[in-house]
């Protein structure tokens, strides 16, 4: 089991994926709905219009953005997502509602309940349209068929029914003949439904029943703690498998692909294979019943509710075992190990792998002597050695063994970690040659350079050399799942859960970095350097400087092989290969950028349409205003940018375009600093700030500007300034005229007196 989302909460009694959204709805038992988006681990909204009491059935509209609920309020609740409320609610239960489900095509509603009917809506015209009699007991699920017109139903009284619905799909859309609920369909039910099939066999109360998707098969699970396949035909159904195990009441159980999955309130989930009538996979918990499942209806997801809250997991990984070897990849698709030339596009199927169980998490390939080395990380560890036949057909020289770990380290020799931790080195025909003490407390291996591997501690990464038995490199990196080389084996990416950390060959840190969703895969640009990685939703790009940023959004998770200029070959979930374009300007820029290759970066900027407020911010912070500037056309942020880099005569240009009081004052304060006097002037002039240009003026010595100043009336500062001024240019008669206009005729006396000058006084 691979969970992949977990959340703590009251008692999980319903659940339910949306079909095309990463979100799950969960009823809870005290009555709340949840709805969580579990690819990013968030709870998104809560419902809280039922009254007291648990919430047992839930669903999602296949297509519409709606979702049902039914409580042990005995009332239906239609809601909208979007909306983010309750649009309707049904009533006509009496007594606890136990399931609810949206038919696929149909404006249709299926529920169970404890008054011992099934009742299907129509909940657009919200009214009861058929009701179900016949259980004489609680009914504790229905379900529609996924294609055909019919209906499952499980009850405690040891019975399923198969229902035909073909009769409503005949019923006229006029209001008027619309079927109503009255007194006698509420006792005996409507004509429209038909029970085809009753099963009986379990020898208590049923829990649960679901359909195959494809085949005409049902299978039950129950308090006789069984689980029971049905085959039906179009007259009957009969009981054609059983499956024990659990040793408590099985309280869900439905359909995974080929699978069939239950669980128990005896603390487990199982998986069963139904051809070898037995459970597969078997996951406990310590102390937590389970009480409900639920079914991607596209993915490879499977959620269970327990008594404190509910798990999204993956019975097996989507992610391929790959490798490199130069240009060609080699990876497991199909139980089938296939390899591709991505230069010339030669692919070639070059063996089957015997193992069916389990997908293997890694593979290795030695092309000198065409072997491949499969590692499974279930039953503690097992690896499988194959020698690829010319034919491509399957390899009859297999050999095994149980470690924990196994990669090729040199040509036609490999290494193995056994349960104590031991460095075991094994050739071609798998014997041992060598056992070498443990690497610290190293627990998985990864390749590396010839005649090294790669020793993977909780908290650390080693490169540990074979020849000398010894680690001559470490590097800090907690729970890493991957080590992903550059084509020249001169740096490695250190893939975490959500985190990556870049060394060089000798393993120094050159970056790390934090991803708030999964990291799935990595690969180095063969020009550049550039690590380009990808999450659940995003590819990325990761420079040496440790600078991060977005290539572009995905629509579902893929695996990088390898990168060569703007073209990405690549993984998906379903093993095939595929080439992406990609816009690569933006990492090329900022490497060139990183690396000081001005004429490169001149070139990248003549000849691309590069822009973004993302890109100025970064040229910002990483003190490149005058590169920044050549991406703007904002004329605030081109001032800004032109002031932080000094380029006054920008600056200029764009405060004329903008007039702008505060522009003009910023500027006369950045020339003054500069020295730049006939623009600090100029700023003065524009801002009609005399006095500063008055004092610009005087500090500079120009005379026949500031007397021409003084003696305009437009540009006149206050008295004292004029006064002030009028004295140190030695100017008697204006300093009269500035005390005349002032009214201090004493003043303008005695100042003309004392100069001679009879006539003014």
């Amino acid at each position: 089991m691979l969970i992949k989302f977990e959340t703590r909460s009251n008692r999980v009694k319903g659940l339910s994926f949306h079909s095309k959204r990463p979100w799950i709805l969960a009823s809870l038992h005290n009555g709340v709905i949840q709805l969580w988006d579990y690819r990013m681990g968030t709870l998104i909204d809560r419902f809280e219009e039922h009254d007291a009491g648990p919430v047992r059935g839930i669903d999602f509209h296949p297509t519409q953005p709606l979702f049902v609920s039914g409580g042990d309020d005995y009332k239906i609740k239609v809601w909208n997502h979007k909306l983010r409320r309750c649009l309707f609610t049904l009533l006509g239960h009496l007594d606890y509602i136990r399931t609810v489900q949206f038919h696929r095509e149909q404006p249709w509603i299926v529920s169970a309940s404890d008054d011992q009917t099934l009742r299907i809506w129509n909940w657009q015209s919200r009214s009861c349209i058929s009701v179900l009699t016949g259980h004489n007991h609680y009914v504790m699920s229905a379900a529609f068929h996924p294609k055909e017109d019919l209906v499952v139903s499980a009850s405690l009284d040891q019975t399923l029914r198969v229902w035909d619905i073909s009769g409503l799909k005949k019923q006229k859309n006029s209001s008027s003949q619309l079927l109503n609920v009255n007194i006698n369909q509420e006792l005996f039910g409507g004509n429209d439904v038909m029970v085809k099939l009753i099963l009986e066999g379990h020898e208590k109360g049923v829990n649960w029943a679901a359909f195959h998707p494809t085949h005409p098969l049902i299978v039950s699970g129950a308090d006789d703690r069984s689980i029971r396949i049905w085959k039906m035909d179009d007259s009957r159904g009969f009981e054609i498998e059983q499956l024990r195990g659990h040793v408590n009441n099985v309280s869900c159980v439905t359909y995974f692909r080929d699978y069939v999955i239950s669980n128990s309130e005896d603390r487990s989930i199982r998986v069963w294979d139904v051809k070898q009538r037995s459970a597969i996979h078997t996951f406990r918990r310590d102390s937590d019943r389970f009480w409900i499942l639920a079914v991607h209806p596209d993915r490879n997801l499977i959620a269970a509710g327990h008594d404190t809250g509910m798990i999204v997991f993956k019975l097996e990984r989507e992610r391929p075992a790959y490798t490199m070897v130069g240009s060609t990849l080699y990876w497991v698709k199909e139980r089938q190990l296939k390899s591709l030339d991505l230069d010339t596009g030669a692919e070639e199927t070059l063996l089957q792998l015997r193992r069916n169980t389990y997908p293997p998490l890694s593979v290795s390939y030695c092309p000198s002597e065409r072997m491949a080395l499969f590692y499974y990380d279930n039953d503690g560890g097992t690896f499988e050695l194959y020698s690829i036949p010319k034919s491509g057909t399957n390899s009859d020289d297999v050999k095994k063994g149980f470690y924990t770990s196994a990669v090729f380290f040199s040509r036609s020799k490999f290494v193995v970690l056994d349960k104590t931790k031991q460095v075991v080195l094994r050739n071609k025909n798998n014997d041992i040659m060598k056992v070498l003490p443990p690497i610290g407390t190293a627990d998985f291996l990864f390749p590396a350079a010839n005649g090294q591997v790669l020793a993977r501690s909780d908290d650390k990464v080693s490169l540990f050399d074979i020849s000398q038995k010894k680690v001559v490199g470490e590097c800090p990196a907690a729970k890493v799942k991957y080590a992903v080389w550059a084509p020249d084996m001169g740096r490695v990416a250190l893939l975490g859960k959500h985190a990556i950390v870049v060394a060089n060959r000798k393993m120094k840190q050159l970056c790390a970095l934090h991803e708030n969703s999964r990291v799935k895969s990595a690969a180095f640009d063969e020009a550049t350097g550039v690590l380009l990685y990808t999450t659940l939703n995003h590819l990325k790009y990761c420079l040496p400087t440790g600078d991060t940023g977005t290539i572009k959004t995905l629509e579902n998770p893929i695996y990088i092989v390898r990168v060569v200029g703007n073209t990405i070959s690549y993984l998906d979930r379903d093993a095939k290969v595929e080439t992406m374009t990609i816009d690569s300007t933006e990492y090329r820029f900022k490497m060139a950028l990183a690396q000081q290759q001005y004429h490169e970066v001149l070139r990248i900027v003549k000849k691309t349409n590069i822009y973004g407020q993302s890109l100025v911010a970064y040229l910002q912070q990483k003190s490149f205003p005058e590169v920044a500037m050549h991406f703007v056309k904002d004329s605030h942020i081109r001032f800004n940018l032109a002031i932080e880099c000094g380029n006054l005569e920008v600056a200029r240009e764009t405060a004329t375009q903008l007039d702008d009081p505060e522009c003009w004052q910023t500027l006369a304060e950045v020339a003054m600093r500069h020295g730049n006097v006939k623009l600090c002037e100029l700023a003065y002039i524009k801002t009609n700030d005399i006095d500063k240009l008055l004092f610009l003026y005087l500090i500079t010595g120009n005379r026949e500007k500031l007397e021409k100043a003084l003696g305009d009336p437009t540009k006149r500062s206050d008295p004292s300034a004029r006064f002030q001024y009028s004295l140190i240019l030695g100017d008697t008669e204006t300093r009269i005229r500035v005390l005349e206009e002032a009214g201090q005729y004493a003043l303008a006396y005695k100042v003309a007196e004392s100069h001679g000058m009879p006539e003014k006084a």
